[in-house]
């Protein structure tokens, strides 16, 4: 039986983690900052390491409380050390290390891209190979899981990730940050069929939102958006990008003879993409696995996760690393 405390602070979550045996999550505490970046439209790096300098104790406190463990039930510590925002990044490896030495435990450093993979074998036993679509704020990319310590990315954005197009469309619609989930809740409400929005890189599996994000936006500025119009905007530009992004998912599976689907990041708590992906793998018999969506968005039980079944030994030299790559 191996309990890992997660720490996750690579971007504007601070959260810390008890996972057992890399499924069972005795405790996930995610403390947000959205509000307090809300009202710049977005993270501000400086802010953000500050707030997680700040309760970075208490939230690790609060995942031992919870989970009813102290420090010597734990056997070792992983973090994530990138990508990331730098800053923030150092505040969680430079607490992870002090703990490691302090309690003479063993250190993991872990990918948070190999983080958002690894959520989906949190409370199950799905288990590789399959196709991990890869979509969030920072990233979008196609990823073939041959094994738990094995990927290999297949394709990825060229541009803009999916989330920042998001966020980027929502901004010129007067919606709230993150926009994603702003987007979401609007789409509901639109014909997605009203307003026809190019998909770039049609073939291939690399993406590339930065043309629809402009499409939609141009648009905007070419109209009178009332609130019909709003609804409309939000529903296509939803539609289109879902369709792209299942389209090259089932094409890495064609690729890879493989059956099995997964999600993950936060844009994979998206509804409508759920819904669509669910669709067609009862189509296609396809087994999909998505993260609660708790665990799409960041947080350290997929860290602590990672840390069993795909973490690099480390030791206290390990740095925070931004731009760290998957493979």
């Amino acid at each position: 039986m191996t309990n890992i405390l997660g720490i996750e602070t690579s971007c504007d979550e601070t959260s810390a983690a008890i996972v057992q045996n890399g499924r069972i999550v005795l405790s996930n505490i995610i403390s947000s900052q959205i509000d307090i970046h809300k009202k710049f439209g977005g993270v501000v790096p400086e802010i953000a390491a500050r707030i997680h300098l700040n309760v970075i104790s208490q939230i690790v406190d609060q995942a031992l409380t919870t989970a009813s463990m102290n420090f010597n039930d734990i056997n070792s510590i992983a973090v994530t050390c990138g990508p990331g925002l730098v800053g923030a990044l150092l505040v969680g490896v430079s607490y992870a290390k002090t703990l490691a030495f302090v309690l003479n435990k063993p250190i993991i450093a872990v990918n948070h891209i190999a983080g958002h993979i690894c959520a989906n074998y949190l409370e199950n036993d799905f288990e590789p190979p399959f196709i991990c679509c890869v979509i969030s704020g920072g990233h979008t990319n196609l990823i073939y899981v041959s094994d738990y310590d094995s990927f290999e990315i297949l394709g990825r954005t060229r541009d803009d990730a999916i989330g920042e197009a998001y966020d980027k469309v929502a901004r010129v619609l007067g919606l709230n940050y993150p926009g994603g989930p702003a987007i979401d809740n609007l789409a509901k409400l639109g014909d997605m069929h009203a307003i026809k929005f190019p998909q770039a890189l049609p073939d291939g599996l690399d993406f590339s939102f930065s043309g629809i994000k402009s499409s939609v936006i141009n648009f905007a500025h070419k109209n009178e958006l009332t609130d019909e119009l709003k609804k409309d905007i939000a529903a296509s530009f939803q539609f289109s990008v879902a369709q792209i992004v299942l389209k090259k998912t089932f094409a890495a599976c064609k690729l890879k003879s493989c059956k099995k689907i997964a999600l993950a990041g936060g844009v994979a708590s998206n509804s409508y993409l759920r819904k669509i992906f669910e669709i067609e793998c009862q189509n296609q018999n396809c087994k999909l696995q998505i993260p609660k969506n708790i665990f799409c968005t960041d947080n350290a039980a997929m860290i602590a996760a990672a840390g069993y079944f795909c973490g690099q030994n480390a030791g206290l030299n390990l740095n925070a690393i931004p731009n760290l790559k998957l493979e």
